[in-house]
């Protein structure tokens, strides 16, 4: 099945376009994980054939961006891992509004805007993640999220059919999107700006940056901020207060310059990962009765 499977793969992608048991730690920040059975790159309107494909072949697929909150598995992904990345990157901008790829980088469709002497995206502009992956978490930073600036969404549905979504379709909240549970796929997004001086624009996203380096465990790989902000707290603060700054599991831990962050500092594996975020769940809860969810999303088998 494997062979005639893989035949019908090639018919649809070209041979750059697909691997076999591709390393997942060369595709995600926290630098980990063991390989995808398949790997697959497609351009937009191969999508679709893919997907067909894998459904008449009973494969299991999953879709990622940049891999920047995700915690792939030491033992790899069974079934297809597809990246929308380079080939669907394309930004563009008319007037006030940018209409991004779901490939494209936020941090890049940020300088495109800024370019255009649009504001309104500084708060994106060191957010290390796609355009797609940020409109399915509703990724924010700094007062600023996705559900702001995002004007509709044009996602591939479990039918195979396109619709573009209005931003109020998509049920965005904190870190909340409704496409994962309706199994949809980005395509693109449309993001409502609005017209600014480039110098202040330019200026704001280069204090964000500075503020970054500062705060944040930039020199070693993470997936940003493990955990989402708990109701009436910060995550950084209450792991501080637990005494883990700088806890250790493997090569993992906790980063002694911003609690909230935990690093690959010395070559860790992805069930170090697993099993100190998991720690500092069962210490936050047990000194303060909160229970921290993690914003990492673990996929693959551990």
């Amino acid at each position: 099945m494997k062979e005639e499977f893989l035949k019908h793969l090639q018919r649809i992608l070209q041979e750059d376009q697909w691997a076999l048991e591709e390393d997942m730690s060369s595709h995600v920040t926290f630098r980990t994980g063991g390989p995808a059975e398949y790997y697959v790159r497609p351009n937009r309107r191969q999508i679709q054939p893919v997907l067909s494909l894998c459904s008449r072949f009973d494969i299991p697929w999953m879709v990622i961006g940049n891999g920047s909150n995700l915690l792939v598995g030491d033992r790899g992904i069974r079934g297809l891992v597809m990246e929308i990345g380079k080939m669907m990157d394309q930004i563009s901008v008319k007037g006030d509004l940018v209409t991004a790829e779901a490939g494209a980088l936020l941090s890049s469709a940020a300088r495109y805007a800024a370019r255009e002497s649009l504001t309104g995206m500084e708060f994106a502009s060191g957010i290390p993640g796609s355009i797609g992956g940020a409109v399915v978490m509703n990724a924010g930073a700094y007062g600023g999220e996705m559900k702001q600036i995002i004007k509709s969404v044009t996602v591939l549905n479990e039918a195979g059919q396109e619709r573009e979504l209005a931003a109020e379709e998509l049920d965005l909240g904190y870190r909340h999107s409704c496409i994962p549970e309706n199994h949809w796929i980005v395509l693109e997004a449309k993001l409502q700006l609005s017209k600014g001086n480039q110098e202040e624009i330019l200026g704001r996203m280069e204090e964000l940056k500075s503020q970054r380096m500062k705060k944040q465990p930039l020199e070693y790989p993470s997936a940003g901020s493990a955990f989402k902000r708990p109701k009436g707290y910060f995550a950084g603060k209450l792991i501080q207060d637990a005494g883990l700054r700088g806890y250790q599991v493997g090569g993992a831990q906790v980063s002694e310059k911003h609690c909230g962050f935990v690093i690959n500092k010395e070559k860790a594996v992805s069930k170090d990962i697993r099993q100190l975020i998991a720690d500092v769940q069962d210490q936050v809860e047990a000194q303060f009765g909160v229970r921290l969810e993690p914003e990492v999303k673990f996929i693959g088998e551990f």
